[in-house]
């Protein structure tokens, strides 16, 4: 029981070492501002764009997908239906809450498919944003 409480005692003490060798103790809460940005980050966001287009239209697929579709609004509509069937209104009120959310997710992310059309045409015609950074 001894050297159990020994060896605790060492890994412990090592554990707290290798913290304040690695400098997160103090280094992190000296509050030091990172430095501001150079620039705008065009050419990593024109590089970006592809997925993250393939992300908003996965999305909106789900979304907009029937009952049987996983986070889609008409497979919550349906849960909230079936929790004011059963008379489960908190259930109810919690899922309702839920799905007004789920909800505006259509239309912000149909516009965020706009501007990001406005972003392809901008990262086309200035060689993917390689100049601007």
């Amino acid at each position: 029981m001894n050297a159990r409480r020994g060896r605790r005692t060492l890994l412990a003490g090592l554990a707290t070492a290798a913290l304040l060798a690695t400098g997160t103790g103090a280094a992190a809460a000296d509050g030091s501002p990172a430095p501001a940005p150079t620039g705008d980050g065009a050419h990593a966001l024109c590089k970006r764009v592809p997925k993250i287009d393939r992300r908003i239209e996965r999305a909106l697929k789900r979304l907009d997908g029937g009952a049987g579709v996983r986070g889609s609004v008409a497979r919550l509509q349906r849960r909230v239906d079936n929790a004011k069937k059963a008379g489960h209104d908190e259930i109810a009120t919690f899922l309702e809450d839920r799905l007004a959310f789920r909800k505006s997710l259509v239309p912000t992310l149909q516009q965020r498919r706009k501007d990001l059309e406005g972003v392809k045409t901008w990262c086309a015609a200035h060689d993917n944003g390689k100049a601007a950074s």
